[in-house]
């Protein structure tokens, strides 16, 4: 152990800058997975859809992402893709960018899943009733499917919301980041980390309590 003495007045000088970083990591997870949600809903469509072209594009694109590794697309985003495009990337955008297209994939495969759960006589009683097939998957099967769609998202947002620590490769200064930087001033390496794992455990420990709360209340309200 050595001469190691903990200091509590190394986390307490560090906190400010520690919640700007979860503010930060928190908006990148938040706008990550809505706009990857977006994209999922419509890949997981393409995904049944018996459109052959937009089937396989959509398979592609799966396992693209889901066959590579998050950091390596932040990678590509920030560093590569400039480089073809001739432009520069914000890195806060590039990371955005990176978690939305990442858990997109993910979502696209628990949209695909949760449309395909719901009974054939759900979607034949929508067209018995004059519903066209648009209407029918807007109004009878994607809310029972959106249902059933609630954990898993839950699980990708907090898988998501880890996801963001390593989007400290290129600079962004989310919570990972802010625990570096301030290291790098006063080396109190195990105070700083050891409060950087306790703002995940929280972080993540709050939106499993928020999402077991929105399951309670919709398990109730089926009954």
């Amino acid at each position: 152990m050595g001469n190691f003495q903990f200091k509590f007045e190394a986390i307490w000088e560090a906190i400010p800058i520690l919640l700007q970083g979860v503010e930060l990591t928190i908006l990148i997870a938040l706008v990550g997975l809505f706009a990857g949600f977006i994209l999922g809903a419509i890949t997981g469509l393409c995904r049944i859809s018996q459109n052959w072209f937009l089937h396989k594009l959509a398979g592609a694109y799966i396992e693209t992402i889901r066959g590579t590794p998050l950091i390596v697309q932040v990678m590509f985003l920030y560093f590569g893709l400039p480089l073809a495009l001739g432009m520069r990337i914000p890195p806060l955008t590039a990371g955005i960018v990176a978690i939305a297209v990442n858990a997109g994939a993910y979502i696209a495969e628990i949209v695909r899943g949760a449309v395909q759960s719901i009974s054939l006589g759900q979607y034949e009683a929508g067209r018995s009733i004059g519903l066209t097939r648009g209407q029918t998957m807007a109004f009878v099967i994607w809310p029972q499917a959106f249902k059933r769609m609630i954990p898993p998202l839950g699980n990708q947002f907090i898988i998501s919301l880890k996801d963001t620590s390593l989007l400290v490769v290129i600079g962004v200064g989310e919570l990972t980041r802010s625990g570096q930087e301030i290291i790098a001033t006063n080396f109190r390496s195990f105070e700083i980390w050891l409060t950087v794992a306790v703002m995940y455990l929280v972080l993540t420990m709050t939106i499993s309590k928020i999402l077991s709360i929105v399951e309670h209340r919709l398990v109730f309200a089926r009954r």
